[in-house]
């Protein structure tokens, strides 16, 4: 209620209001000032309103007193009931926990004021679930009443949770959820078999490896805790069989390890165990989980083929054995109670078949061709043998004939060798290591041998090093080769094998000189490459040669001009009237070295300077046989050189050198005196041959026959 210390009660005044929930929630009478609510309050919620009231004039509409505000604070009741916002709940816990295990915490929420009252004071309780489960009032943590829950007996569990508020006392409001609560299994039951014995029944005819029956351990655990696994007890039979566990089923499959025969034996008896894998440590105490069965099977008679007396047969014969001789047999039985007759015969699948039979009764293998090792050294095929009884009844085996060879084909060199020897190469230098191969299948211990053929034994050029392991080298017995002389070398080589009859052939090498590098690295091979640079390329090659073909082109023309010149010299030293040539392009003094030759000696031979040293030459010692006195006149000589002058003097290509006057005339005018034996009076006993034994191993040969004839002379006094 507003009042104002103006509003006398004569309805001058009038009351205004504003603020939240003015006109909508509150209302106020103009004239008395009393505020009502127009409609229901929710503390939830709005928990207050902020309102303002002015009291003014009714005639001026003047304010009388300044506005003043307030607030309307909304008074809280229990009106809300408490929620399980996450509910419903779902919750497990291991079978066989203790009491107080802990499983779940649920949680309740009271809208109403926690600062007013009990309204918003939660409580927890259990409407159903016990005795199983506890709840905490104040916490809502659910937890294990009764000890030894057991999953097999019971595995779910549903839970009514309440939740109260005002304390739990009487008036309040209450909430309720549902907690679903499963036990989890732990391994605490071991596996039991139903019964003590299993029998089974199973035919003999039952293959290895086939499942002849099963048996079944119960486990009430789950999952991995009721998994099994089964195990045959050493005893009597259980060599023969095995067994396995099935991982959907969890039964023990039982499988046979070794044939089955019913005349051998009828009957076999073991023990079979059934374990847990998981075990759980805190229920040892329980007991062994595991538990034994016996199983007894029975060998069922069964009509079974002919059983043969080796799994595989295998045999020998040698090569080019003669049709129809017999290499072997087999045998086959029948062991059933009633015995049958057997009957062989070949599985024929293709040609290589026919070259053996077989006799239908007695099972003997003959030969039916001629055998050929080096075309089939093995022979494989199966042979069938059937009961005459039941002929449906087959066996087969595998017979394997090796064919023994007999020593027909010469050794050979194995693989053809592309050998080569370097230039550079030295005396017992291993050039190629080589070996053999023989057609014939080589028994163990067969050895070849290796040799030169006799025509190449003498031969300085290679030879062969047997080194008695089936191999052997070929060495270099010179000092060096060369390609220029001889580039390709055939070497026969003889190799033997140590079969009988013992066998061998001669093998031609071609061994090729090559140009190698210090460290023996081959260079090349082909005799060409001799006169070609090392390493340069085409287009250097061409480069060489056109430098060549120019250098050629450029001697060719300078030989041309030199002719030419020579021949206009000539023609210029015909008109000229004097002794010496001027014009000439040889080296030397030329017309004014007159210390060179004496051009008198052409017009007098007898005219001789003593004492004058040439000196276009190097003087040295001379050794001068024994001088006879000059021919004053030797008339033939000098018609000769006369001749001979005319001709050269007409000759356009004789050349004009000085020094042809040095042997133009071979007479006793001649300072050197004459080297010819013509018109001499010495004789060759006058002559010292001696200085020839100090020239040198050269001129041995040429001294010792002139010693000999000196040695030997019958004009000689002793």
């Amino acid at each position: 209620k507003l009042h104002s210390d103006l509003d006398k009660g004569v309805g001058t005044v009038k009351y205004t209001l504003s603020g939240d929930g003015a006109g909508t929630v509150f209302t106020i009478d103009e004239t008395t000032g009393d505020i009502h609510a127009i409609r229901s309050l929710d503390r939830e919620e709005k928990p207050f309103y902020t309102l303002r009231a002015q009291a003014v004039d009714v005639d001026t509409k003047k304010p009388l007193e300044p506005e003043s505000e307030f607030i309307i604070k909304v008074q809280d009741i229990n009106d809300n009931e408490p929620k399980f916002l996450d509910g419903p709940y779902v919750a497990s816990v291991p079978e066989m926990s203790p009491v107080g295990a802990y499983v779940l915490q649920v949680k309740a929420t009271d809208a109403d004021d926690p600062t007013y009252g009990n309204s918003a004071r939660v409580v927890y309780s259990i409407l159903q679930g016990q005795p199983y489960f506890s709840i905490d009032p104040k916490t809502g943590v659910i937890r294990t009443a009764l000890p030894n829950m057991d999953r097999e007996v019971k595995e779910q569990y549903q839970v009514l949770i309440q939740a109260k508020d005002m304390g739990g006392q009487l008036g309040g409001l209450a909430g309720t959820t549902t907690v679903n609560v499963t036990l989890t299994d732990v391994n605490d039951n071991p596996p039991r078999f139903p019964k003590s014995i299993f029998h089974l029944k199973v035919p003999e005819s039952s293959h290895v490896g086939s499942a002849i029956g099963r048996i079944r351990a119960v486990d009430p655990d789950f999952g991995k805790n009721a998994e099994i696994e089964y195990n045959i007890v050493p005893g009597d039979g259980g060599n023969l069989f095995d067994i396995t566990t099935d991982e959907n089923t969890q039964e023990g499959v039982i499988k046979l390890k070794k044939p089955l025969d019913f005349e051998t034996k009828k009957a076999y008896t073991f023990k079979v165990e059934a374990s847990n894998l998981h075990l759980d440590h805190r229920f040892h105490s329980v007991g062994p989980f595991k538990d034994t069965a016996t199983v007894k099977i029975n060998v069922l008679d069964m009509d079974e083929p002919p059983v043969f007396s080796k799994p595989m047969y295998t045999m020998e014969v040698y090569e080019d054995t003669p049709v129809g001789t017999i290499i072997g047999a087999v045998t086959a039985q029948d062991l059933d109670a009633g015995s049958s007759s057997v009957r062989y015969f070949i599985d024929w699948k293709n040609d290589v078949d026919s070259y053996f039979t077989i006799d239908a009764t007695e099972g003997t293998i003959a030969t039916n061709e001629l055998l050929d090792r080096e075309s089939t050294a093995q022979y494989n095929f199966s042979i069938i043998a059937s009961k005459v009884s039941n002929p449906l009844l087959t066996s087969k085996v595998n017979v394997i004939i090796n064919i023994l060879d007999v020593n027909e084909f010469p050794p050979e060199i194995s693989v053809p060798y592309e050998t080569s020897v370097c230039e550079n190469a030295k005396p017992g230098q291993v050039i190629q290591t080589i070996t053999a191969a023989d057609k014939d299948l080589s028994p163990a211990g067969q050895r070849f041998s290796f040799k030169l053929s006799p025509e190449a034994s003498n031969k300085p050029n290679f030879t062969v090093h047997d080194y008695r392991n089936n191999t052997a080298g070929i060495e270099a017995r010179r000092n060096g080769y060369s390609r220029r002389q001889q580039e390709l070398y055939f070497l026969p080589v003889v190799i033997e094998d140590s079969s009988y009859p013992v066998q061998s052939s001669t093998n031609t090498m071609t061994i090729h000189v090559c140009r190698c590098d210090s460290d023996g690295t081959i260079l090349s091979c082909n005799v060409e490459a001799i006169f070609l640079p090392v390493g340069l390329s085409t287009g250097a090659l061409i480069a060489i040669l056109l430098c060549i073909v120019i250098l050629l082109v450029i001697v060719v023309l300078y030989v041309a001009l030199r002719r030419q010149k020579k021949k206009d010299t000539l023609m210029t030293s015909k008109e000229d009237i004097r002794d010496n040539v001027i014009h000439y392009d040889d080296e030397g003094g030329g017309e004014e070295d007159t210390q060179a030759f004496d051009i008198g000696a052409l017009r007098n031979p007898k005219v001789i300077e003593d004492n004058k040293i040439r000196r276009d030459i190097k003087p040295e010692t001379l050794r001068f046989p024994r001088q006879r006195p000059p021919v004053e006149d030797n008339t033939d000589i000098r018609d000769f050189i006369h001749q001979r002058l005319q001709e050269n003097d007409v000759d356009p290509t004789a050349p004009p050198y000085d020094s042809l006057a040095t042997y133009a005339y071979e007479g006793n005018g001649s300072v050197a005196e004459s080297l010819s034996s013509i018109d001499s009076l010495t004789t060759e006993a006058d002559q010292d041959y001696d200085y020839l034994s100090d020239w040198g191993p050269r001129f041995k040969i040429l001294a010792d026959m002139f010693g000999e004839e000196e040695s030997y002379n019958p004009d000689k006094v002793t």
